[in-house]
């Protein structure tokens, strides 16, 4: 599939994105002066998209993207079946993992920054067949998860109005299609404003948790950390008491916390279209470390002060911000007006979430027409790069988001294509750290030397084991409720593991049908897909002001 005998410069060409033998013009105009270095499309993953999304675009897309309902909403029912202690530890523990997972693939993606990126990469370091699954896998993930966000778009709005649910998800699919049909730029600019929005929000939620555990609300009431020592730390997992009742609540808030970050990786599939991947994806990574311990981890702490775990609406799974932590506490303190202002910021949360899985899955896509998986046609772009047919076709999976309008809530075949999404995520974590261990037993078996590269992620590999080890234990242990007794069903059973075998066939299939064999890491190709001269269009060196320096240190 690769040629390494053919270098990079050997393969460039003058290509436009729609087929033209004109150059893309990354300034954002029709037409411009010539860019030297493109390379040929289909070789080393390169696809037809071009070079729109600015520094700060990547950074916001990699500060903001992961944070949705799972930090508002979601994270109420895994503290009261946690605790405080349970919760906090939770989270502090997933987010090394995706922290370690997030410095392999973006070491990869400032090397290789190649359209769609994880597909591409399983298919060059370890096997077609398993580049393959990934992307089958991968794409799905997110292309279902366009239905499960529009779907929980509907349930937010029910919170202020009784409008038709089915209103709701086609205004939400519909601006979806629109932004995604656009240049990539209105992507990263409507990614900006959204992710600005749920950043104010926080810091708020922040300020107000503060001053309610201090006494400021209007009750007057000082909570400190009360619920720390009443009912305690940690609390009994469905009346298992002791400390397996203890280890189970921190294994099912782990569980959930895993499923909240799935979606920070995504930020690394924007480096084929970024004007400088060289610096913006690294700084991206390293704003990952900022993100997990100041938005999930703080949250996670502020979580177990201002609210008791014990407290019914936790777990009521109304969707909105009935069922919020952050708006129990507030409605406690006897402060009125914000609980809409943060069900506001879920409903943005939910449509940002949908809009950006709408993109992802396009992507993943597009990767499939660079390694000859799919017809070329899927690949085809507009003048300004946009991988039209690639957004309609991931875009079709949003109009599942009707099967959860029955009386009854989410139908059961949708209620499984969500978990088997939130599991294809982590299977793709895994695979994607070991995408890297392989990436690095080749750099040392054909005697490169790490210190050539444009990035290096700090302590490899062994940050990409732990990735890999992590990553793969998150997945085995995802439905553990099953095997508790008197627990067992075998519909929550198939929904919870049914995502391995799902990964696993379509590698075998392939291995069959095309008879791929394992990449040694002696031939694995090492040079095509990388940039060249000419390719990075707006050098940034980065913010001169102390006040752009203190700005661009926060995002």
């Amino acid at each position: 599939m690769y040629d390494s005998s053919v270098s990079a410069a050997e393969n460039k060409i003058e290509h436009h994105g729609s087929g033209d033998p004109k150059v893309p013009n990354y300034y954002g105009e029709e037409d411009g002066p010539p860019v030297k270095g493109e390379m040929e499309l289909n070789v080393g993953g390169r696809g037809a998209t071009q070079r729109r999304l600015k520094n700060y675009h990547i950074s916001m897309i990699g500060f903001c993207g992961g944070i949705g309902t799972g930090l508002f909403v979601g994270a109420g029912s895994a503290y009261a079946k946690s605790g405080p202690a349970g919760l906090l530890l939770a989270y502090i523990v997933v987010g090394f993992v995706l922290w370690c997972v997030m410095q392999s693939i973006a070491e990869l993606a400032t090397l290789f920054p190649t359209a769609g990126s994880f597909p591409h990469w399983a298919t060059r370091f370890i096997d077609p067949a398993v580049g393959f699954s990934l992307a089958i896998t991968y794409g799905y993930c997110y292309t279902i998860a366009i239905a499960s966000e529009v779907s929980a778009a509907a349930v937010v709005v029910s919170y202020w109005s009784d409008i038709t649910p089915a209103v709701v998800i086609t205004v939400g699919l519909a601006l979806i299609l629109i932004i995604n049909l656009m240049s990539v730029r209105f992507y990263g600019e409507s990614e900006v404003v959204t992710g600005a929005i749920k950043v104010l929000c926080f810091l708020g939620l922040v300020i107000v948790a503060i001053v309610i555990t201090a006494g400021g609300g209007p009750n007057h009431e000082t909570i400190g950390f009360r619920y720390w020592h009443n009912p305690g730390p940690w609390t009994n997992y469905n009346g298992i008491t002791g400390p397996t009742g203890h280890f189970l609540g921190f294994l099912s808030a782990f569980v959930n916390a895993s499923f909240s970050f799935v979606g920070v990786e995504t930020v690394v599939i924007a480096a084929a279209e970024a004007m400088d991947p060289h610096r913006a994806i690294p700084k991206a990574a390293r704003r990952v470390t900022y993100r997990i311990a100041f938005f999930y981890i703080l949250g996670a702490l502020l979580i177990g002060m201002i609210v008791d775990p014990r407290t019914s609406g936790l777990t009521s799974g109304s969707g909105n911000a009935n069922s919020s932590p952050w708006v129990i506490a507030i409605k406690q303190a006897g402060i009125s007006g914000l609980p809409s202002v943060v069900n506001a910021c879920v409903l943005i949360s939910a449509w940002s979430a949908g809009n950006s899985y709408c993109w992802v899955g396009s992507r993943m896509i597009v990767a499939m027409t660079t390694d000859r998986q799919l017809p070329q046609f899927f690949g085809k772009v507009t003048k300004k790069g946009v991988p039209y047919v690639a957004v309609v076709v991931s875009w079709l999976f949003g109009p599942l988001a009707y099967l959860s309008l029955g009386s009854g809530g989410p139908s059961q075949a949708f209620t499984w294509l969500l978990n088997l999404s939130t599991i294809a995520g982590l299977i793709a974590w895994a695979t994607l750290s070991f995408c890297y261990i392989r990436f690095h037993r080749a750099m040392k078996v054909q005697g490169h030397s790490r210190d050539t590269l444009p990035w290096q992620g700090p302590f490899q590999p062994y940050t990409a084991w732990v990735g890999f080890i992590g990553s793969t234990i998150i997945t085995l242990v995802a439905g553990f409720p099953v095997f508790l007794k008197g627990n067992w069903s075998t519909s929550d059973f198939f929904a919870s593991y049914v995502g391995i075998p799902i990964f696993i066939v379509p590698i075998i299939l392939w291995k069959i049908f095309k008879k791929s064999k394992f990449v040694r890491a002696s031939t694995l190709d090492l040079w095509s897909g990388r940039l060249v001269e000419g390719e990075i269009i707006v050098k940034d060196h980065g913010p001169r002001t102390p006040l752009k320096r203190f700005v661009d240190w926060i995002f």
